[in-house]
């Protein structure tokens, strides 16, 4: 895992000082990326430059530095992330006569690059990447990003330069890069909390796309105009390939076969030269594959967990007991408002951009925690889209009977029900009518989950009804001032699934939309920050293909998500550690803003601060706040993104 950066510059030939000079201070920006050692490589005749940060995982020795050069040195290659399936390419080009000179994955990729053509090997390797690849006979930049976008991977132009870097930092240091920012990009962060790629905060800077290739040539650079990413894997494409031939198997076989396959997956994901651990949540994913890791592990399993003092939210006791059940050696921290507020000034230099999902806080306590004892840590990120976790799942199958069913104002009559009380009242009215019960459990986080639903059945249509579950800011161009109406996240790989099943659109929607820009931003940021890889075995690709061959019915039944999880799981630990209602990895925000959080962000969100900055319209916001201050609504989620871009924007 590491840090990659480097720019093709327009003037050829190009001073070597210079450009070694550019490419040496933006590859220190990465030094958290890649701390254990540092690498560049220039071609002053070419005009490009490729810088390296590293954080040894596999072959820690001198012959895995980046960037690295082909045998036939037609290549040169910076590259981060993990090919898990390394060893089995290692064999088969070795088979037709390659040499190696070490032991990392590196050498192995660049080796079937050189064997089997690009796009040939990017079909081949299974893992989390992304990477920038020089041909100096073709004269052609490749810039290449994992198919669901696990590592990240910005560009954009520098005068007439074509910079690129695993993060926005090492780009903004190269001469001429404007940072001009997009207030389309402003108004994109309040309704999703995050900026969707290709977005970012910059005007005339992009994320590649998960599963594309972006070619570069001189001319390119000439013109100032990039081509488009061209996909070499999609989630779309690979989940219809899958439903058009599904699996015909009995329910207790189709769980036999999955834990085969959730077995090869974490297997592959815990090949590594340093100390391995894992995130355990206790939740259903993390428990999962906590327990598969133990399972293929002579020893115990190092674990780490976040835990909150609010009983509402804290997971740490029912993780400890899963740990003690699976037999990890366990380690967990208790998470307070004054923690929080400690580590809040690092976010803008952690996130890079603005990124506003409130868990961050906690995933970078976890990944600080486990980074005092590993060096690599497992994630059961993935397993919601991919199982039906989500509560909106088992919401929509019902939901979009209803839409179409009643008439819009009847629904948003029922809506502003569900919104005239705020959720923290909502959820004392509901403790108090379940209090007695014995046979229903409780819903965690009842008012949060009641607010949503209203939002969700004020739509016009099922597709609005995703877009709005997947916004906080209704009407993001009423707070922020400029460029008129809110942009629409659509993109042509956000467009509409068009597969039969309404909850399967949704699953495959989260995997396109909200897993690359939100759950991986968050994880990987998070974890990089510290130095710590983070790796996610559910987002294996071939265990995808075979997830979505699988009926659904396996996945969502009787009310119930990840039904063939849970069934598996049970083969690991008893039921009653695991079955209980879904909570997610949230923190109490609500209350933190009224009170230990209050003064931080009363001085962020004060009219002086709004009106200098003057990109939120101060009596917009300060509506918002003072609702949410006096507990009329709770508006964590309008004011997080507000307060996260106010803290980016004063530390920039």
């Amino acid at each position: 895992m590491c840090g990659l950066t480097g720019c093709m510059t327009w003037q050829r030939p190009m001073d070597q000082v210079t450009l070694a000079s550019w490419i040496h201070k933006s590859a220190e920006q990465l030094q958290h990326r890649g701390p254990d050692d540092h690498g560049t490589w220039t071609d002053s005749q070419s005009g490009i430059a490729l810088g390296h940060r590293r954080l040894s995982i596999l072959d820690p020795s001198a012959q895995g530095h980046q960037p690295m050069i082909s045998q036939d040195e037609r290549l040169i290659l910076t590259y981060n992330g993990e090919i898990y399936n390394f060893a089995e390419l290692r064999k088969d080009l070795a088979a037709v006569g390659i040499q190696y000179k070490g032991r990392s994955d590196t050498e192995v990729l660049i080796a079937a690059i050189s064997k089997w053509g690009l796009l040939e090997t990017l079909s081949k390797i299974n893992g989390m990447f992304a990477f920038a690849l020089w041909d100096r006979q073709e004269q052609r930049l490749h810039l290449v990003r994992d198919r669901f976008g696990q590592k990240p991977l910005y560009y954009g132009w520098a005068n007439k330069n074509l910079v690129f870097g695993s993060e926005l930092s090492a780009l903004v240091n190269f001469p001429g890069f404007e940072k001009t920012i997009d207030r389309g990009s402003v108004q994109l962060l309040l309704q999703h909390s995050n900026i969707p790629a290709p977005r970012t905060i910059y005007h005339d800077c992009w994320k590649l796309m998960p599963g594309t290739v972006l070619t570069i040539s001189p001319h390119d650079l000439k013109y100032r105009r990039l081509r488009e990413p061209e996909a070499f894997w999609s989630p779309l494409a690979a989940a219809t390939k899958s439903l058009s031939s599904p699996l015909k198997l009995e329910a207790d076989q189709a769980v036999k076969h999955l834990k085969v396959e959730l077995n090869d997956a974490v297997s592959r994901c815990m090949v590594a030269d340093v100390p391995i651990g894992a995130f355990l949540s206790g939740g259903i994913d993390s428990s999962l594959v906590t327990a598969v890791m133990q399972q293929n592990s002579r020893t115990p399993i190092k674990t780490f967990s976040i835990g909150f003092v609010d009983q509402g939210y804290n997971e740490a006791l029912d993780a400890k007991k899963i740990a003690r059940a699976i037999g990890t050696d366990h380690t967990e921290l208790y998470l307070t408002s004054r923690d929080a507020q400690s580590i809040i000034p690092d976010m803008p230099k952690v996130y890079d951009e603005p990124f506003a999902d409130s868990s961050q806080l906690p995933t970078h306590l976890v990944s600080k925690l486990a980074r005092q004892h590993v060096t690599v840590s497992l994630s059961g990120d993935g397993g919601d889209e991919l199982f039906g976790g989500y509560n909106r799942y088992i919401w929509s199958q019902r939901l979009g009977k209803l839409v179409n069913s009643y008439p819009l104002w009847m629904r948003s009559w029922l809506a502003r029900r569900f919104h005239s009380l705020s959720p923290e009242r909502w959820d004392k009215i509901y403790s108090t009518v379940t209090k007695y019960s014995r046979t229903q459990r409780p819903i965690a986080q009842f008012g949060d989950k009641l607010y949503k639903l209203g939002n969700m059945i004020n739509a016009p249509d099922y597709r609005e009804m995703y877009w709005h579950l997947v916004s906080q800011w209704e009407d993001p161009s009423s707070a922020v001032i400029g460029d008129g109406k809110t942009p629409h996240p659509r993109h042509k790989h956000y467009e509409w699934p068009q597969i039969n099943s309404l909850v399967q659109q949704i699953m495959l929607l989260d995997t396109i939309f909200y897993l690359p820009n939100d759950i991986l931003v968050k994880l990987d940021r998070a974890s990089m920050a510290v130095g710590l890889e983070a790796r996610v075995p559910l987002l294996d690709h071939k265990l995808f293909e075979f997830a979505w061959r699988l009926p659904l019915n396996l996945k969502v039944q009787n009310g119930c998500g990840k039904w063939i999880l849970r069934e598996v799981l049970s083969s690991y630990i008893p039921r009653p550690l695991f079955e209980r209602p879904k909570m997610g990895f949230g923190v109490p925000l609500a209350n933190w803003l009224r009170n230990d959080l209050r003064e931080w962000a009363e001085e962020l969100l004060s009219i002086n601060n709004l009106q200098h900055t003057s990109y939120f319209d101060p009596k917009t916001v300060r509506t918002v706040w003072k609702e949410h201050l006096s507990g009329a609504h709770n508006h964590q989620y309008q004011l997080w993104p507000v307060l996260m871009f106010q803290a980016w924007l004063e530390a920039a």
